[in-house]
């Protein structure tokens, strides 16, 4: 897959890149990331990407040519037509099925905004989608490339060194993921659940679907709210309910005693 990022800020995409799974990714030939800056296809001698907006305001914004010579530029450096996002605070909020579904593409291009934003006019003519990581305003459109570069890469085939590690990721089955534990067993902040030590790979899993429901219903119930759960799945959920319900008696129990005793 290749991934093309339209930036005045090459040089932080191309180092958000190189580590990690996504500079894995990029070593094994496995992803491309290139980078593209407006101002190397301004016309002016003082490079210049941004002006006053008409109407009146504060603030700067991205002017088309630069923009527009920058995007031709790119597509015209493959042969693989590119999906081409607007990296906004008014875009689709990017959940992870778009990442899924934008995974499977040959080839994306990113623009980055910044000061204001981008002249409309272009994004009405060069912009396939607009898609935003949440619901605030970032100084540009950088940080959101280097999320989605990352959300992306690391789904290309043999990214992972374990397949089965993006599987089972949250929101891979639109359910929040189950606790993780590691070495030691024991320690002073709690001991790791019976359950994982047992070696039983049917109890593990059904421990572990039921904690993935459980937690959703926690801290994302409108998850929940768009899943039709199965009779299996409710029946785990129902059981983590009356368990957390206990818990939280247990816990009261003590203090109810303290307040006796004062």
């Amino acid at each position: 897959m290749r991934i093309d990022v339209v930036s005045l800020f090459p040089d932080f995409v191309r180092q958000c890149a190189a580590v990690g799974v996504v500079g894995r990714a990029q070593q094994r030939e496995l992803l491309q990331v290139e980078t593209w800056n407006p101002r190397d296809y301004s016309s002016d001698r003082h490079r210049s990407v941004d002006s006053s907006s008409y109407g009146g305001g504060p603030g700067m914004v991205m002017m088309i040519e630069p923009l527009r010579a920058a995007l031709a530029a790119m597509r015209d450096a493959a042969p693989e037509p590119a999906h081409v996002i607007y990296l906004s605070p008014q875009g689709a909020r990017l959940t992870q099925g778009r990442v899924e579904a934008l995974a499977k593409l040959p080839r994306i291009a990113l623009l980055c905004g910044r000061y204001e934003g981008v002249d409309e006019r272009l994004l009405a003519h060069e912009v396939d989608e607009e898609l935003s990581i949440g619901d605030y305003v970032l100084s540009g459109g950088e940080l959101a490339a280097a999320v989605i570069i990352d959300a992306v890469g690391r789904l290309q085939d043999g990214a992972l060194n374990d397949a089965q590690s993006a599987e089972q990721d949250s929101f891979s089955d639109g359910l929040l993921d189950c606790p993780h534990y590691a070495r030691p067993v024991q320690d002073a902040l709690g001991t790791v659940p019976a359950v994982l030590l047992s070696g039983d790979h049917a109890a593990i899993a059904r421990w572990r679907l039921k904690q993935s429901l459980g937690r959703t219903w926690l801290r994302r119930p409108d998850l929940l709210s768009q899943r039709v759960l199965d009779a299996k799945s409710r029946a785990l959920l129902d059981e983590f309910r009356r368990e957390h319900a206990s818990q939280g008696q247990a816990r009261e129990e003590p203090s109810r005693q303290d307040d006796a005793v004062e």
